[in-house]
C-alpha cells in the first residue's frame, strides 16, 4: 500500500470517527434553535466573565462543524449575533466560517481529488479549465446564492485545482451579506421561531441578483473588447492561474 494511501485512510478514519462522536453523543441539540434560546442567559452571563474564552471556544466549535460538514452553522450565526453583537459577530463568525470552509475544501481535495481525476479526468480537466478563468466569479455567485448548500461549494471546490487562497479570500467576501443577515437576526434570538422564517424570498432574489452581477459585466466587458478588436481572437484571459 502507498504510504500517500496509508495517510488518507488515517485522516479518513479521524473525521468518520469525530462525525459519528457528534451523532452517537447527540451533540447537535446544543446546536439546536431550541437550545441556544433557552440558554441565551447563560451564555451571555458567561461571555461578559470570560469574553475571550467565550469567543476562541466559538470560534474553534464553529470551525469544527463547518470543517466536518456537520450541521449547525446557521444556529451557530444566530448564537453568534445573540452574544457578541452585529459587529464582533460578524468579524468572528466570519473568519470562523470560511477557515472552516477552507479547511472542508483541503480535506475534499486530499481524500478525494486523486480518485476523481482517475475516473473522471477527461470530464473534470473541462471543469478545472473554466475554474482557472471564471472559478472566482462563480464562487462568489454560488457563496451568495442561500439555495446552494454550504458544505457542498466546498467539497465540490476541492475536486477542482482552484488555490485554496483563493477559495479563501472569495468565500469570505461572497458570504459575508449572509453572515450580515443571521448574524443581525441573532440579535433578535428571541423572537425567531425557525430558521425558515430568516430568509426572505425577497433577500434570496437580492442575493441572486447580487451574485450574478459580477460576472455579467465581466462576460459584457469581454463581448464589448471582441467587437471593438480590443482582444484579440482565440485570446484567453487566463485569470485565476
Amino acid at each position: 500500500m502507498k504510504p500517500g494511501t496509508v495517510k488518507k485512510i488515517i485522516v479518513a478514519g479521524i473525521l468518520v470517527a469525530l462525525a459519528a462522536s457528534f451523532f452517537i453523543f447527540d451533540l447537535g441539540r446544543f446546536m439546536s434553535l431550541e437550545y441556544v434560546k433557552s440558554s441565551q442567559a447563560s451564555l451571555t452571563q458567561l461571555y461578559s466573565e470570560h469574553p475571550v474564552s467565550v469567543i476562541g471556544t466559538y470560534m474553534l466549535i464553529y470551525i469544527a462543524v463547518t470543517g466536518l460538514s456537520l450541521p449547525g452553522a446557521v444556529v451557530l450565526s444566530l448564537a453568534g449575533g445573540a452574544l457578541f453583537g452585529l459587529l464582533t459577530g460578524l468579524v468572528v463568525i466570519s473568519f470562523a466560517s470560511t477557515i472552516g470552509a477552507t479547511l472542508a475544501c483541503a480535506v475534499s481535495r486530499f481524500l478525494l481529488r486523486s480518485w476523481v481525476q482517475e475516473k473522471v479526468g477527461h470530464r473534470l480537466e473541462k471543469i478545472n479549465q473554466g475554474v482557472e478563468r471564471e472559478g472566482a466569479f462563480y464562487l462568489f455567485t454560488l457563496r451568495l446564492v442561500p439555495a446552494f448548500p454550504f458544505w457542498m461549494i466546498n467539497l465540490a471546490m476541492g475536486l477542482t485545482r482552484m488555490r485554496l487562497r483563493t477559495f479563501y479570500w472569495v468565500s469570505q467576501v461572497g458570504m459575508l451579506p449572509g453572515t450580515i443577515v443571521f448574524v443581525n437576526a441573532g440579535k433578535e434570538l428571541g423572537k425567531i421561531d425557525s430558521l425558515s422564517g430568516i430568509l426572505s424570498p425577497s433577500l434570496i432574489v437580492s442575493f441572486i441578483i447580487l451574485g450574478v452581477f459580477p460576472i455579467t459585466v465581466k462576460k459584457l466587458l469581454e463581448l464589448y473588447r471582441r467587437r471593438a478588436g480590443l482582444t484579440p481572437p482565440g485570446a484567453d484571459s487566463g485569470e485565476g492561474k
